[in-house]
């Protein structure tokens, strides 16, 4: 047997045909019968954010552990914890990934490697609005670019893959709240 202590994790499942833990194939099915026959469905994301000071915020999602929240040293807060705007992406990988597995659970393909990296253009020339270019739209503001790129492996064709990654693409939730205009609204709690 061959020592794989030295070798990189993703080195390993490269040589061996481990597949990733698969979902509910079944459970799957039944959620997308569901969904085909209320299309109006919706359900509600609910977090609540407290800033510790500085820059630094808790969120809390659930009974989950609380999401940090930072700014790095050179926007003036403790880098202590990813920046807003690498939670955004954080949260759009996350979403690709899972329909990834979705897709490729539904078209019968078993997935070895599923990795999403992602680069956005952000600038923040307005200061958060206090007092930088205050000549600025909403559209000039944020997010101005987002780049993918999704390295997946499994036992399908690459062309197969291509499209599951595509698909998954047109139906997240995520991508698509950055892709269109949504109803937002902000006011003081009572």
């Amino acid at each position: 047997m061959s020592d794989t202590s030295t070798l990189n994790p993703v080195q390993t499942l490269k040589s061996a045909s481990i597949y990733l833990r698969p979902i509910d194939r079944d459970g799957l099915l039944a959620f997308a019968e569901k969904g085909r026959n209320n299309p109006q469905s919706r359900g509600t994301n609910k977090v609540h954010t407290v800033m510790q000071g500085q820059y630094r915020s808790l969120s809390q999602v659930g009974q989950h552990s609380p999401v940090v929240v930072d700014e790095p040293l050179h926007l003036f807060g403790e880098d202590t914890a990813p920046a807003p705007g690498e939670i955004v992406l954080s949260g759009l990988g996350g979403c690709l990934a899972v329909g990834i597995t979705a897709v490729a659970t539904w078209k019968q393909v078993k997935l070895t490697r599923l990795e999403v990296f992602m680069e956005g253009d952000i600038g923040n020339s307005a200061a958060w609005g206090a007092g930088g270019a205050l000549d600025k739209e909403p559209g000039q503001m944020g997010f101005q670019a987002i780049r993918v790129k999704v390295l997946v492996e499994g036992d399908a064709p690459r062309e197969v893959l291509d499209e599951i990654v595509r698909h998954a693409n047109f139906y997240s939730p995520v991508a698509n709240s950055i892709r269109n205009p949504i109803a937002f609204d902000i006011s003081l709690a009572d």
